[in-house]
């Protein structure tokens, strides 16, 4: 067995730009941390009905930190070029946000995520987890299980949370999960457990909003309220408690 090693925080010295939040300048940096804005280094996972909105309103959040000078990337295994193009029109700010479209590497698309996490990002989307997954699967020349694409994942995060690329970035990650016919979290305990954060978004009623189940950043805890009425941005129209519905 190895050495198991204790560790006191008080004798560890972090770099000060992890605890500096960054922030879109909406409403929504309320509900990411106490600090009122996205944490380096962090994961949060976004579930979400199809047509609720999650791809919008992260790939929103992308624009805006890109236009307050984050180095942003959107890694897609949902959309293709065409699909992109017609958000664009509607959205012109996601014309200007780095893309990795997954399926143009079907036959490798690990090593095409691993070159390009290489260059190191402040703030990555992977739209969805669950996809990537079965493009890590249907590109292996061997059987991979569920667990072993999970990890693959989990190990992305976990290096460039802690600054494993050219750029030294603390990289932070929302990640679209999908969720049951029942409602429930689709993955496993371990995915659950690595994550900082738990967000869902939800359509009912004509309405819809965003509330966090879990955070361990803080950040707020009420229902936040959106639409996607609005040119070239995500509406939001504030904040209702989470026991209102």
């Amino acid at each position: 067995m190895q050495t198991v090693k204790l560790v006191k925080l008080d004798q560890i010295n972090f770099n000060k730009d992890l605890f500096i939040p960054m922030r879109t300048g909406t409403q929504i940096d309320e509900m990411f941390s106490s600090e009122k804005g996205l944490m380096p280094a962090t994961n949060t996972i976004f579930t979400g009905d199809p047509g609720s909105g999650k791809t919008t309103v992260l790939l929103d959040i992308l624009g805006d930190l890109q236009t307050n000078g984050k180095k942003v990337l959107f890694i897609s295994a949902e959309m293709n070029q065409i699909d992109m193009h017609g958000y664009v029109k509607r959205f012109p700010k996601f014309g200007q946000i780095p893309t990795l479209f997954l399926g143009d590497y079907g036959e490798y698309p690990q090593q095409a995520v691993e070159k390009v996490l290489k260059e190191g990002w402040d703030v990555v989307v992977i739209d969805s987890w669950a996809e990537v997954s079965e493009l890590l699967k249907g590109a292996s020349t061997n059987y991979m299980s569920e667990t072993k694409a999970d990890s693959i994942i989990l190990n992305w995060l976990e290096e460039q949370n802690n600054g494993k690329n050219k750029a030294n970035k603390n990289t932070a990650f929302l990640l679209i999960q999908q969720i049951t016919k029942g409602g429930k979290f689709s993955g496993s305990n371990r995915l659950k457990h690595m994550t900082t954060a738990m967000a869902h978004i939800t359509l009912k009623d004509e309405i819809r909003s965003i509330h966090f189940s879990k955070n361990r950043r803080g950040g707020r805890m009420d229902k936040l309220n959106f639409h996607l009425a609005a040119h070239n941005k995500v509406g939001y129209t504030g904040f209702t408690s989470i026991n209102q519905d």
